[in-house]
């Protein structure tokens, strides 16, 4: 962590008149993580919030700006293994005009649309080496298809043709920590639809954009953002199609998971009976397009969201209860339809670490082998997974188990 974050949770510390021990009872973590909070150390962002509730500040004061760390002498893979797709979303910018080359041939935009949605299909089957093969090309022929349909309807569907190609690359550019590149590809995709006049694509990339800023910790602004287009979209629930719901809850869930990490409780209990509002306008889980909403949304992915932000406030004997019920198990999926793979992914990741805080290390495992077996290479970008196996390895008493030796190995975990 920063020195600036040090600095703020000394300061705070000493403005409450605690002692370093006296904020670690009251945050109900060790004295020692305290001291290293305060000598600059890593700290989860659950232990943040923590800090924050027992400090009676947001979350974001204790994270503030600070100049970067020096650049190691080791060079960024991704670097070189994403030089395509970054010169396809931001080219290089002179005097001359550029507005991009129009195709020689006129663009098929209904088949351009089908390669994007098998982009997005790839994407959420995990296939993220093939995503970013294929992305480049893909983004240069949606630049091509605009130039080329430059008035009319044509003009409006290449516009929304692109901004699913933005969304896509922004997606996965999120998942893969490439916050920036993630950033250019996501605004352009809100733009895209703007101009296009597609309310629910934009909003679906205002989704996406709120995921970003929460993965960059920018709290205030991803709660700002996820509510008021929340707001704007907000549809008459008697008339409304299940996308409109749908866009209309993910949006309160993504403003409920920033507030919730923000020491905001009452405002995300709020957005979670507005998500729960809109879950039971659809009825089930609900998939539709993958570019309304890019994943399923219902009552049962609310549910699992109530439980991922349990966990973010340390919550971990609630999780572990509410994840036996009925209504959070696959027993539930014939009745309330079947949640995304990745939403159900990160929910078992939730529950694991929930049982490692509890100290069922055997559980936890099995969890983790689960996702695991399920979907190897999401778990792999899962920076959680690295941190419930990290915790794992240091709470086991005995000789580690070969399931564990494993799991630290896949995920280059040092115990």
């Amino acid at each position: 962590m920063t020195t600036e974050l040090a600095d703020n949770v000394r300061k705070y510390r000493r403005r409450a008149g605690m002692s370093q021990e006296e904020l670690a009872h009251a945050a109900g973590v060790s004295p020692g993580t305290v001291r290293k909070v305060e000598q600059g150390g890593t700290v989860r962002m659950e232990t943040l919030h923590a800090l924050a509730c027992a400090l009676s500040v947001t979350t974001a004061t204790l994270l503030a700006p600070d100049a970067p760390e020096p650049v190691g002498r080791s060079e960024d893979p991704n670097r070189v293994n994403l030089i395509q797709l970054r010169a396809a979303l931001t080219p290089p910018v002179g005097l001359a005009d550029s507005e991009g080359e129009s195709a020689e041939e006129e663009p098929n935009l209904r088949r351009f649309r089908r390669s994007v949605h098998d982009g997005a299909v790839l994407y959420h089957s995990d296939s993220y080496k093939s995503v970013a093969f294929q992305l480049p090309a893909l983004l240069r022929d949606a630049n091509s298809a605009v130039a080329h349909f430059d008035s009319g309807e044509e003009h409006s569907q290449a516009l929304l043709a692109r901004a699913e190609a933005l969304q896509l690359a922004g997606r996965y550019l999120t998942q893969v920590r490439q916050y920036d590149l993630a950033y250019t590809a996501l605004a352009g995709a809100i733009a895209d639809a703007r101009r296009a006049g597609d309310r629910l694509t934009g909003a679906s990339g205002v989704i996406g954009m709120c995921w970003l800023l929460l993965r960059q910790g920018r709290l205030d602004e991803a709660e700002q953002l996820a509510a008021q287009t929340a707001d704007l979209i907000e549809p008459r629930l008697s008339r409304a199609t299940p996308d409109e719901c749908a866009a209309w809850g993910w949006l309160a869930l993504r403003a409920a998971a920033a507030a919730g990490r923000n020491n905001r409780p009452q405002e995300a209990r709020h957005y979670h009976r507005v998500a729960n509002t809109a879950a039971s306008a659809v009825g089930r889980e609900y998939t539709g397009s993958f570019f309304r909403h890019w994943t399923t949304f219902g009552p049962l992915t609310v549910g699992m969201k109530g439980v991922e932000d349990a966990m973010v406030v340390g919550d971990a004997r609630a999780v572990v209860r509410k994840s036996s019920e009925d209504a959070m198990s696959p027993k539930a999926w014939q009745s309330a339809g079947r949640p995304s793979g990745e939403n159900w992914n990160r929910h078992r990741l939730d529950v694991a670490r929930a049982h490692a805080r509890t100290n069922d290390l055997s559980a936890a495992m099995d969890e983790l082998t689960g996702v695991r077996r399920a979907s190897p290479e999401w778990l792999r970008h899962q920076r959680m997974a690295a941190e419930i196996t990290q915790e794992i390895l240091k709470k086991r008493k005995r000789t580690l188990t070969a399931e564990m030796r494993d799991m630290a190995s896949y995920l280059a975990v040092v115990g």
